[in-house]
């Protein structure tokens, strides 16, 4: 009918400046090559740094129809989407939830996004601003000021451990919220970051073995670091690790 899902892979952006490779940018061939009359519209997409299932429709009113499912779905306390992550180590418990407050901050520097004036925002995504880098940071307990002004959001993901192996684990993961890099932030909190998380990785350290939470503000953004073993294991030499992608994939959707 109208649907058309595919695979995407990790680094693709969904939409992107023109002249850049993007899925938005693929579309019309797509339509082409499939002699569809119609255009394409993006329903449901992972975010640019992990893969998996992206879901087309060439019908107007059914992209807006299951967009709309998949917010009230979250609502309802649903879990529409199903991920799966390999994580750099297994978690404490065989499954549970991350519950968290997150907010955009300045890398650098405690003020939030208010701060600064933004170009191009939309929604909980800022756009970009001269001279700020921004981050994904957790808030354990956000102030009640902070969610009224809607500097802070809740957000909440169930997991559950798959399998195990030589330290890592194969970890499915079903977000309840919809919130920019939610899902490397929670694994992070877990103390089991994503493999080839190049951005969240550096807040987990180890003193002897143990893992333990370090703050974005004592542990600046680095290519994630991995053990010899792992590497060995990966086919990869240290200075490939910056070439490693998330292992973040969408796995599975739930649809009316």
């Amino acid at each position: 009918g109208a649907l058309l899902a595919l695979s995407k892979p990790a680094g693709l952006p969904v939409l992107g400046r023109p002249g850049d490779l993007s899925l938005d940018a693929l579309l019309p061939a797509l339509r082409q090559r499939l002699g569809l009359t119609a255009d394409l519209h993006v329903v449901k997409a992972p975010a640019r740094e992990y893969s998996g299932l992206v879901l087309l429709s060439s019908c107007y009113h059914t992209t807006k129809k299951l967009q709309q499912f998949f917010t009230n779905a979250r609502q309802k306390g649903q879990y529409p989407a199903t991920y799966r992550a390999v994580t750099v180590g297994v978690p404490a418990e065989v499954e549970g939830e991350i519950c968290t407050g997150l907010c955009w901050q300045q890398q650098g520097d405690r003020a939030m996004v208010r701060g600064c004036q933004w170009a191009g925002g939309t929604g909980d995504t800022p756009g970009s601003a001269e001279g700020c880098v921004l981050q994904v940071v957790p808030v354990p307990a956000p102030g009640r000021r902070s969610l009224a002004r809607k500097d802070v959001k809740i957000t909440l993901t169930r997991y559950r451990v798959l399998s195990t192996v030589g330290g890592c684990a194969l970890l499915q993961l079903q977000p309840r919220t919809a919130f920019p890099e939610q899902l490397q932030v929670h694994l992070t909190l877990l103390l089991c970051p994503a493999l080839g998380d190049h951005e969240h990785s550096s807040h987990v350290g180890r003193v002897l073995g143990v893992p333990f939470f370090l703050t974005p503000e004592t542990s600046p953004t680095r290519t994630q670091i991995l053990d010899e073993d792992l590497l060995s294991r990966l086919g990869l030499s240290p200075r490939q690790l910056h070439h490693l992608p998330l292992h973040i994939h969408l796995q599975e959707l739930m649809l009316p």
